[in-house]
């Protein structure tokens, strides 16, 4: 299999490789990540864990995981891990010609070896698990379909080992080089909406505003939206997840603004609500109520609390107030290569402890239909006696009146 590989690898190893740039990340990441350290020791502690679900080896099929382990943010890639024992003792990520040239610095960084496959990637797995001697191959249980798992069964003709959360369970704890990310995510999305906010005005629609803020963002280094932006005036408000269209920013209405960034494959996620002009009393009422139960439960969050404990200080607060049938979803949730991640601040799954290094959202909201709503939410990260606000738009009332 080595030489197979290296033989598929000659034509980019004539060509000087490309540095391994630190700084900005490029829209892949890999050229930036290859020379930076966090990502050995990621794949030792997943080889740990693999060992201890009782796999030889983990075929991690997850784009995101793969990007976590190796940089590399451009998809369409498997890698394949050994427990420690095992061979090979480096990673061995699969991929196709087109990315090729830019997987040259994980290779050279000797973060894993490359198989880039000539036919598909089925008979590119078969091809490099055969060449491993695998014994007890894993899977991700939580993302390969049941045909591939049936697949490469067959055409191997050995079972597979399930494994289910092995990244999720290592990709809660942000490194200082994923925070130090976040931190950069964060400021960009920051300093589009100080762009934008000034620009807005009555008659502008709410597809016109999310325009020109996923544009600021991008001038600034994000390589893409974290989600379909929020841009929600008036009654839209009342809807948590809408979706903008062609309905005009208007005197006297709320406007509420749910955007993230991401830089270098990893998000940040913010919501601010605005009144243009003049508050209606409503809302207004409801704001107050909803930044004090936001700010309360951040000042809790620390390491050895629970997530359910968390979101039941916000809950209560609104449900004392005598709106907690307008608060219906999750207080938060963690984030990072995705922007949704474990842990998840709610009480409708079981609670878990918060540990150093998590990073949530914070984001209570009450939504009265007809009139609109009001989300407040911030990023934050778990320390050792607390939490630190990775945000630093203000958030109070005047702040908040256009």
């Amino acid at each position: 299999m080595a030489s197979r590989t290296a033989t598929r690898r000659s034509r980019s190893q004539r060509r000087p490789a490309p540095p391994a740039r630190r700084g900005r990340g490029t829209s892949a990441g890999a050229g930036k990540a290859a020379g930076e350290a966090p990502y050995r020791a990621r794949q030792q502690r997943l080889a740990a864990a693999v060992a201890e679900a009782g796999a030889s080896h983990l075929l991690i099929t997850h784009p995101k995981d793969v990007a976590y382990l190796t940089g590399f943010l451009g998809g369409d890639s498997y890698l394949l891990l050994s427990a420690p024992g095992n061979t090979p003792t480096r990673p061995v990520l699969l991929s196709d010609f087109r990315y090729q040239e830019e997987l040259e610095p994980v290779r050279a960084a000797g973060l894993a070896d490359l198989f880039i496959r000539p036919r598909s990637m089925l008979e590119a797995v078969v091809e490099v698990v055969r060449g491993a001697k695998v014994d007890r191959l894993g899977i991700q249980a939580e993302h390969m379909t049941v045909a591939l798992r049936r697949s490469i069964e067959e055409k191997l003709g050995t079972a597979v080992v399930e494994t289910n959360g092995l990244l999720p369970a290592l990709r809660t704890i942000k490194d200082q080089t994923e925070i130090a990310l976040i931190r950069r995510a964060v400021r960009i999305q920051e300093q589009a909406l100080e762009a934008v906010l000034p620009t807005i005005r009555p008659g502008q629609t709410e597809l016109e505003i999310a325009g020109r803020l996923e544009a600021e963002m991008k001038a600034r280094g994000s390589s893409a939206p974290g989600f379909e932006t929020i841009i929600a005036v008036g009654p839209h408000g009342s809807l948590p997840h809408y979706r903008p269209g062609t309905t005009k920013v208007a005197s006297g209405k709320p406007l509420l603004i749910d955007w993230g960034a991401i830089y270098s494959g990893y998000h940040s996620d913010m919501t601010r609500t605005l009144a243009i002009g003049r508050w209606n009393p409503k809302v207004r009422e409801i704001y107050r109520i909803v930044l004090e139960a936001q700010e309360m439960a951040a000042a809790a969050l620390a390491p050895g609390r629970t997530t359910a404990e968390i979101d039941a200080i916000a809950r209560d607060h609104i449900r004392a107030a005598g709106y907690g049938d307008y608060f219906g979803h999750g207080l938060g949730h963690g984030f990072g290569l995705e922007g949704k991640e474990e842990p998840y601040l709610t009480n409708m799954l079981a609670p878990t402890v918060l540990r150093p290094g998590q990073i949530v959202t914070v984001e209570p909201g009450i939504y009265l239909p007809g009139v609109g709503g009001v989300r407040i939410e911030d990023d934050y990260v778990i320390t050792d006696r607390g939490a630190a606000n990775l945000c630093s738009l203000p958030k109070d009332l005047d702040w908040a009146t256009r």
